[in-house]
């Protein structure tokens, strides 16, 4: 394995292409042309119309909807480039699919975070980024060098400005309190939990909020909002408990199914999300929606990555 390249590449799959160019504006670079398409059957077909060879190239794709089309993408142009004797070959994956399935929570469960690290690694990736992992051990699934960079600092800093002592941060369920309390102890809030559970089989889920949430503005943290079930549950019970108003943030907005129109209809009162999965028009353009940008959170760690020097002093600023 070469470990630097003299030269940095920058090239993009289908997934999230105005994510990818907004990086390469950042670093000064234009977006290296990768030529994506697909033969009838459906076979994903990529050919690169300029040299690579001795490049560090870093390849932009998140494996969101739809999940697979942009994995094997992704896992083509990781081929192509070690075929072209590139220098180092970087899987930049904003979001990580199959994140969700890092353990056997069941007998006869795959663990497919495992086996997504194993195929980027066998295709020839040497290193990948990515962002906010669902569970931060997927790091160890990987036998190559990772990268995780957190989104809580561009989200804190979009709220730190609004925020004064009548703000509270919110884990959204159990499982995410970790996530709410190194959100909140960054933004000088306090913490507050909600707390679902069913008391016997059948029984309709009762909702309990922990913490003092009356007459205090809310904001749910949590790393993905998906159907949104959950988010707009706990933001219910909140306004049940005496909230003055509720917000949310996440670093993934997979919005998948009904949640559009669930957050719609929800007593959210805005929703911040980061664009590592590529936002529609029309959510972009729905007034309940902010969307903060990591364009230049990845250019300088991919500046980083190419000089050498410490990934932590990317969030100093």
């Amino acid at each position: 394995m070469i470990t630097h390249g003299n030269q940095i590449d920058v090239i993009s799959g289908n997934s999230n292409r105005p994510l990818a160019e907004a990086v390469a504006k950042e670093l000064g670079l234009s977006l290296s042309e990768a030529e994506v398409g697909k033969f009838s059957d459906g076979e994903i077909s990529i050919t690169l119309p300029h040299t690579v060879r001795g490049h560090d190239v870093f390849l932009i794709q998140s494996t969101s909807s739809p999940v697979n089309d942009n994995l094997m993408e992704l896992l083509i142009l990781i081929d192509a480039c070690k075929r072209a004797s590139a220098g180092r070959i970087t899987a930049v994956i904003p979001y990580f699919g199959y994140a969700r399935q890092d353990r056997k929570a069941r007998p006869r469960d795959p663990i497919t975070a495992k086996l997504v690290a194993d195929i980027l690694t066998s295709a020839g990736a040497d290193r990948v980024m990515t962002m906010d992992l669902h569970a931060a051990q997927i790091q160890g699934f990987f036998e190559i060098p990772v990268d995780h960079l957190y989104g809580a600092p561009l989200l804190a800093k979009y709220f730190k400005k609004k925020m004064d002592e009548d703000w509270v941060v919110v884990s959204p369920d159990v499982g995410s309190v970790a996530r709410a309390r190194n959100f909140a102890s960054r933004v000088n809030a306090s913490l507050a939990i909600v707390d679902k559970r069913r008391p016997k089989a059948n029984a309709i889920e009762v909702m309990n909020v922990i913490g003092d949430v009356e007459n205090k503005k809310c904001l749910m943290v949590d790393d993905m909002i998906d159907t949104a079930g959950t988010i707009v549950q706990g933001a219910e019970a909140l306004m049940k408990n005496g909230a003055k108003e509720v917000y949310a943030c996440c670093t993934h907005g997979v919005l998948s199914g009904p949640a559009l129109q669930r957050l719609s209809d929800s007593p959210i009162k805005e929703i911040v999300i980061l664009d590592t999965i590529n936002i529609p028009e029309n959510i972009r353009n729905n007034p309940k929606f902010k969307v903060v940008s990591v364009a230049k959170l990845l250019a300088k760690a991919i500046t980083t990555i190419y000089s050498d020097t410490s990934l932590s002093a990317i969030y100093e600023d």
